[in-house]
């Protein structure tokens, strides 16, 4: 996916359609490399493209729900908040996704 910058910290990544239920797909910032969730129910999250445990690609992960499991040791990470399962605190960074006219529109600028 490219990005086009549209606003002091907004990137329209590309149209909905481009990602599949329960897939992913990354595109790189000035952040780093993001990866774009899609949920089932066509909600899209974003999270920095990196497990910290192992420092495994989640955009290869399994979705499932509001979940991705890491592809290489299986650890669940929460899509809203970026927490590993069983872990109160965030490990992964979250960025702020919305999807208007079906154009999905990532905000570089914090939480």
């Amino acid at each position: 996916m490219d990005g086009t910058l549209i606003g002091a910290d907004i990137v329209d990544v590309g149209g909905l359609e481009e990602i599949p239920r329960r897939g992913a797909r990354t595109v790189v910032t000035r952040a780093g490399t993001i990866a774009l969730f899609r949920t089932g129910e066509d909600r899209v999250f974003a999270l920095a493209d990196r497990c910290p445990h192992r420092g495994g690609p989640l955009s290869h992960g399994i979705v499932h729900g509001d979940h991705v499991t890491c592809p290489l040791h299986n650890w669940v990470i929460a899509l809203a908040t970026g927490a590993a399962e069983g872990e109160e605190a965030p490990c992964v960074p979250c960025f702020r996704v919305r999807v208007e006219g079906g154009r999905i529109l990532l905000s570089l600028g914090g939480p």
